[in-house]
C-alpha cells in the first residue's frame, strides 16, 4: 500500500479508501448493502490489514447505522483510533424535521455531535459536506465548519459533489475570512465518466485539493460483471442504477478493458481501479465490498501496472469529447510551451 499527501497537508492516506456504504442497511439503503456487525468486522480488519488507514462513512449511510458500526469495528478490533483517517459527511436527510437536513450552522454543528456519538470518537479527523445547499450561504456553512476545527472536533475539512464555481467560491471566501478551508474533493470519477476533468481536475491541482474518488465501479458497471453481449441479474444496477453513465461508450471501454484485463490474468475492475490510481490528480480510491473477495480482488488493484500502449489505448476509448472552452484554452496555450 501506499500512501500519499492529503492535498495540501501533512496528513498521510492510503491510496485505497474503505467506503461503508454497505455497512448495515436501513431503508432505501438495503439496495447497497445490509451487512451485519459481525461481517463488517471482517472487511474492516481485511483492509488495514492490507495497510488501509482511511476510511469514509456519511450520517445519511443506512440512515445513520453505518457510522455506528463503523465506530463499533474498531473498537471490536482493538485498532488505535490515532492510526486511522476517518471520514463523515453532513447534508442529507437525517429526520422529518425542516432542519433536519442542508448546510446550516444548526444542523452542522448538531450532526458533527450527532456523528461523534455514532462512532463514539472524540474527533474526526475529516469533515465533508455532501453535496450543496441551495439554502444556506457559503459563509454560514464554512464559519460554522471553522467552529468545529478551532474545538478540536473536526481536524480537516471536506467537500463533496460541488461545481467548480462552487468550490472556488468557498476558497475565496475562507481565504478572505481567515476560516478552515476545504482540502479535499470526494466526487464521481471513472474510466466511464471523466466529466470531471473539465473543470475540477483542473481546479483541483490548481488549489493542491486532495481527491477521493466515489464509485470507481460506476456503481458496478466496470466491476466485471456487465459487457455488451452479456446480461446480468445480480448486482447493484438491478436495483439501483446509478450513477448514469453513457453505456454504450461504456461497453466500448470494456471491450479494451477485457483485453488488457485477459493478458495480464487479472480482472476487469483490477484495471478500472489502476486507472485511477494512474491518474495524478487522484488521492485515493473509496473501495467498498459486500464481500471479502470482493475487497480482497479491489485491493490487488494497487500491484497493476501498465505499459504507456495500454495507457494510450483506455485514454483513447474513454476521453471525452472536446467542448467549449477548453479546446480553445488548450489551443492557445501551446504558444507558451
Amino acid at each position: 500500500m501506499k500512501y500519499k499527501q492529503f492535498g495540501n497537508t501533512g496528513l498521510m492516506v492510503s491510496e485505497l479508501c474503505l467506503g461503508t456504504m454497505t455497512f448495515g442497511g436501513k431503508g432505501y439503503w438495503t439496495a447497497i448493502g445490509t451487512l451485519p456487525q459481525e461481517e463488517v468486522n471482517g472487511l474492516v480488519k481485511q483492509a488495514v490489514d492490507a495497510g488501509i488507514n482511511f476510511i469514509d462513512t456519511a450520517n445519511v449511510y443506512s440512515l445513520d447505522l453505518s457510522e455506528e458500526m463503523t465506530g463499533q469495528a474498531i473498537r471490536d478490533l482493538g485498532l488505535k483510533r490515532d492510526d486511522l483517517v476517518i471520514a463523515t459527511k453532513v447534508c442529507g436527510m437525517m429526520g422529518e424535521g425542516p432542519n433536519q437536513t442542508g448546510l446550516s450552522r444548526k444542523h452542522i454543528l448538531q450532526q458533527a455531535d450527532e456523528s461523534l456519538k455514532r462512532l463514539n470518537m472524540d474527533y474526526i479527523d475529516l469533515y465533508q459536506i455532501h453535496g450543496f445547499d441551495p439554502l444556506t450561504p457559503f459563509e454560514e456553512t464554512l464559519e460554522a465548519l471553522d467552529v468545529l476545527v478551532k474545538s478540536g472536533k473536526v481536524r480537516y475539512i471536506g467537500c463533496s459533489n460541488l461545481a467548480a464555481w462552487q468550490i472556488m467560491k468557498s476558497q475565496g471566501i475562507s481565504a478572505q475570512n481567515r476560516l478552515a478551508k476545504y482540502v479535499s474533493l470526494q466526487a464521481y470519477y471513472t474510466i466511464a465518466g471523466r466529466d470531471l476533468e473539465r473543470e475540477l481536475v483542473p481546479l483541483l491541482l490548481d488549489q493542491k485539493m486532495g481527491l477521493m474518488v466515489w464509485s470507481p465501479l460506476a456503481g458496478g458497471f466496470l466491476s466485471g460483471k456487465y459487457s455488451r453481449n452479456a446480461s446480468t441479474e445480480e448486482g447493484r444496477r438491478v436495483n439501483f442504477d446509478f450513477p448514469p453513465i453513457d453505456k454504450e461508450k461504456a461497453f466500448d471501454i470494456i471491450d479494451v478493458m477485457q483485453e488488457i484485463a485477459a493478458s495480464k490474468e487479472i480482472s476487469v475492475a483490477q484495471i478500472a481501479l489502476a486507472w485511477l490510481l494512474h491518474q495524478p490528480v487522484v488521492t485515493s480510491v473509496i473501495v467498498g465490498a459486500k464481500k471479502p473477495e470482493q475487497l480482497a480482488d479491489n485491493l490487488k488493484a494497487i500491484e497493476v501496472k501498465f505499459t504507456d500502449d495500454e495507457l494510450s489505448r483506455l485514454d483513447e476509448v474513454s476521453k471525452l469529447t472536446p467542448e467549449y472552452p477548453g479546446w480553445m484554452i488548450e489551443r492557445q496555450s501551446r504558444y507558451r510551451e
